[in-house]
């Protein structure tokens, strides 16, 4: 079971282990650990009174990597899974291991998602987003964002930064025009 003060014991001996692996156990010698004197295992000044703590309500439905048994008994709610992003991320941890890439493309591709899902609800708002200021485009002309990366190793990317930033936002003005104009014509 995990979570436990105790460690489980071993599946081979010290001795089998070394016989087989060249230098296995060269600290297990409290004397040639660096830490030694001040390595104590003193559990009872972490003030815990278990070994394993009580699940957190609300876990069921959470998502998990499939290579744990078991939900952490402790967990974030601070972002629930919402919208379109919320199955991809759902599915990622469904179906791939963390240690696969596509776990990891499919939660980017969810934030991507998530980011397109936001700027749509921005732009539909009363309120919408200001991609002058919230891109930084003001802050680099007003601020002497050229001047501020001379000497930097990403002094390459400054040339891209704006199409990166910028291009999102053109496209989507230059969509919303064309929409306009369809709906205008009779």
């Amino acid at each position: 079971m995990p979570y436990r003060a105790d460690k489980p014991p071993l599946p081979e001996t010290h001795d089998e282990l070394r016989a087989r692996i060249p230098g296995w156990g060269a600290d297990l010698d409290p004397a040639d650990r660096p830490s030694y004197p001040r390595e104590v295992l003193d559990l009872s000044a972490t003030g815990a009174h278990w070994d394993v703590p009580e699940d957190q309500p609300g876990g069921s439905g959470r998502e998990r990597s499939i290579e744990h048994a078991r939900l952490t008994p402790v967990f974030g709610t601070a972002q629930p899974l919402r919208g379109m992003a919320g199955p991809v991320r759902r599915y990622a941890y469904a179906r791939h291991s963390e240690g696969k890439a596509a776990h990891w493309l499919l939660l980017i591709a969810a934030d991507r998602i998530d980011v397109a899902e936001h700027a749509v609800r921005s732009l539909a708002s009363t309120r919408p987003d200001n991609p002058v200021t919230e891109t930084g485009l003001h802050a680099e002309l007003t601020h002497g964002g050229v001047r501020s990366r001379r000497g930097r190793s990403d002094v390459r990317h400054q040339v891209v930064d704006p199409l990166v930033n910028g291009a999102p936002w053109a496209l989507g003005a230059y969509a919303a025009w064309r929409a306009v104009r369809a709906l205008r014509r009779p």
